[in-house]
């Protein structure tokens, strides 16, 4: 690859990380190419684009600063075949499929990844995989809100249907005034 192969791949590879939501490295050393390609399958639903990168590429990125002082303490301490996962979507979705991937099969294994500009752990990805899907948090959230609401409704409805039940009790005592 000469100079001009790598300063197109670096100015792909910064445009792909600073797009993406989430960007999930894990090290695929003895992965088949078919199970890579059952992987990336997977991930093509959940806007999702799967690379193999190369180190030294990545480091020239890092190195100006483009992406932070994280990234580049990051990158500093990778090594090995790299593949990442750039989640421009729901970043718990893509999590989510590569960490049952990485349960499944042996070869694959999660190493620290970048979430935005902020380097997150493996276990910040493995906890990123198991928060609820987008619309179930929306949801939780929409009914959160929507709780105290129905409760001042229910208050408020409380009152005349209070009434109505003393009313009805003095009209039966008067219509019927033996009991």
């Amino acid at each position: 690859m000469n100079r001009t192969q790598k300063t197109e791949l670096a100015t792909s590879l910064k445009d792909k990380f600073s797009r993406a939501q989430v960007a999930i490295f894990a090290d695929f050393k003895g992965l088949s190419a078919t199970r890579a390609d059952d992987l990336r399958k997977a991930l093509r639903g959940h806007e999702t684009e799967v690379k193999v990168i190369k180190n030294n590429v990545v480091r020239l990125i890092t190195k100006e600063g483009a992406l932070g002082e994280e990234a580049k303490e990051l990158m500093d301490s990778i090594v090995g075949p790299t593949l990442v996962a750039f989640a421009y979507g729901d970043p718990a979705a893509t999590a989510k499929v590569i960490h049952k991937f990485a349960q499944d099969n042996e070869a694959l294994k999660l190493k620290d990844s970048l979430m935005g500009r902020k380097r997150i752990d493996v276990s910040g990805v493995e906890a990123l995989a198991k928060l609820p899907s987008k619309e179930v948090l929306m949801a939780t959230l929409l009914g959160t809100m929507n709780a105290p609401i129905t409760n001042f409704v229910g208050v408020l409805a409380a009152v005349p249907r209070s009434l109505v039940t003393v009313l009805a009790a003095i009209e039966k005592k008067k219509a019927n005034p033996e009991a």
